[in-house]
C-alpha cells in the first residue's frame, strides 16, 4: 500500500510506516535545515519541499494513505496556545484539503495533547466535523497516547486521528500495546562513553563523532529549565524530548536535581560536572530512531529540533501495522461476504 506523508520533518513517522510494509511514495517538507536529512534517509521517497499551501492536490499522487503531523506550536502547552488562530494551526485545513481532494482509504494525522485544552476545544470539534465529512466522508477514531506504552523509553502523550473511509464500512481501533516498558539503561546505556560536546557556538563536531550524532549542547541553563528536576534515573524513561536542544533532558548519570524551593532547584554541589544536556543520537534514541538514521546540520539546534519534532519511529511502526492489519482484514471479510452472496446467487 502506497502512502504520501505531509510535514514530514525528518521522516519519524514516515519511518514507522515503511517499517510496517507501506511504500511512502511522496513527502512534503518545507524547512530547509531538513531536507539533506530526510533525502538521505529516504532516499525511495519523492520529497516536494514546497509549502502545503501551495501544493494543489492534482499534484499529490493518488495513494491508500494520507499521514502527516501539521505543526505543534501553536497548539502547544508550552507555546503560545493560540490553536487554530495561528497560522501554523490553520495548516490543519490544508492538511484535510488534500485529503478530501484524495479520498484515500485512511489517513492518520498526529498533534501534541495540547490541543485538548478547553480553550481550544471549539476548534478540535470543527477539525474533526471536517475529517468525517471530507469527501464521501470518515469514521474518525481519536485518541490520547503515551508513547511510554508503544515500546518508546519516554513519556510523551500526543493526539491521534486516524480515519478509515466511510465506504470501507469499519471504524479504526485503537489496539492496546502490550511491550514491557524501555528504561533509559535499556536505550542509551552502551553511549555513556565517547560523548563529544558541541563545538563553538553550538556548531557541529560532525567529523570528530565516533558515533553520529553523538554530540550535546553546551551553554547555561534558563531559570525556567533550573525550576524543575530535569534529571530520570537509569531505571525509568526519559522526559518527554522537545524539538529546543536548550530544554533538553540532562543524562542521567546526574543524581537528581536537588530542591531549594517553589521553582527552584540546583545541581548537586561538588557534582556539577555530572549534569550535561543528553546528546542529539541519545535523543534519537529515545526517539526509537535507529542507529544508521543519520541527521545532517550544521548547528546543533538543528538536529535537537528535527528529533523533538518527530513522532516516534516506535510507536508510528504500532499504528501503521495496526492499520494495515484491520484494512486486510476488512478486505478479507468483505472477500467471503461477496463469495457467499455468489454461492447463495447460484
Amino acid at each position: 500500500m502506497n502512502v504520501v506523508s505531509f510535514f514530514a520533518g525528518a521522516g519519524g513517522l514516515d519511518l514507522g510506516f515503511q517499517q510496517a510494509g507501506f511504500n511512502v511514495i511522496w513527502a512534503n517538507e518545507y524547512d530547509k535545515e531538513i531536507w539533506e536529512t530526510y533525502g538521505k534517509n529516504h532516499p525511495h521517497t519523492v520529497l516536494d519541499k514546497r509549502s502545503i499551501v501551495d501544493i494543489s492536490s492534482e499534484e499529490v499522487p493518488n495513494c491508500d494513505g494520507i499521514i502527516g503531523g501539521p505543526p505543534c506550536q501553536s497548539w502547544s502547552e508550552a507555546g503560545s496556545l493560540k490553536g487554530i488562530a495561528d497560522k501554523r494551526g490553520q495548516l490543519f485545513y490544508d492538511f484535510i484539503r488534500i485529503l478530501e481532494a484524495k479520498q484515500p482509504k485512511f489517513f492518520l494525522a498526529e498533534n501534541v495533547s495540547g490541543m485538548l485544552l478547553g480553550r481550544h476545544s471549539e476548534a478540535l470539534t470543527n477539525i474533526k466535523e471536517l475529517f468525517k465529512n471530507a469527501g464521501i466522508g470518515y469514521e474518525l477514531s481519536f485518541e490520547l497516547v503515551n508513547a511510554s506504552d508503544y515500546n518508546v523509553p519516554q513519556d510523551r502523550k500526543r493526539v491521534i486521528f486516524v480515519g478509515i473511509r466511510k465506504d470501507l464500512n469499519f471504524k479504526f481501533d485503537f489496539r492496546k500495546p502490550t511491550f514491557s516498558k524501555i528504561t533509559l539503561e535499556n536505550a542509551i546505556e552502551d553511549l555513556k562513553e565517547n560523548v563529544l560536546p558541541a563545538s563553538d557556538q553550538n556548531k557541529s563536531n560532525y567529523d570528530k563523532c565516533l558515533v553520529p550524532n553523538h554530540e550535546y549542547m553546551t551553554g547555561s541553563f534558563s531559570t525556567i529549565f533550573m525550576s524543575r528536576n530535569r534529571v530520570r534515573g537509569w531505571d525509568e524513561q526519559s522526559f518527554t524530548i522537545q524539538a529546543g536542544g536548550r530544554h533538553a533532558p540532562l543524562h542521567p548519570q546526574a543524581p537528581k536535581m536537588q530542591f531549594v524551593e517553589q521553582n527552584k532547584r540546583i545541581f548537586v554541589p561538588g557534582k556539577e560536572d555530572l549534569y550535561r544536556r543528553l546528546s542529539v543520537r541519545e535523543c534519537a534514541r529515545i526517539q526509537t530512531f535507529p542507529d544508521n538514521f543519520i541527521f545532517h546540520y550544521n548547528n546543533i539546534t538543528a538536529g535537537y529540533k528535527m528529533i523533538g519534532n518527530a513522532v516516534p519511529v516506535n510507536l508510528a511502526k504500532f499504528l501503521a501495522e495496526s492499520i494495515r492489519q484491520q484494512l486486510l482484514e476488512n478486505e478479507a471479510e468483505n472477500q467471503v461476504k461477496s463469495s457467499l452472496k455468489e454461492t447463495v446467487s447460484a
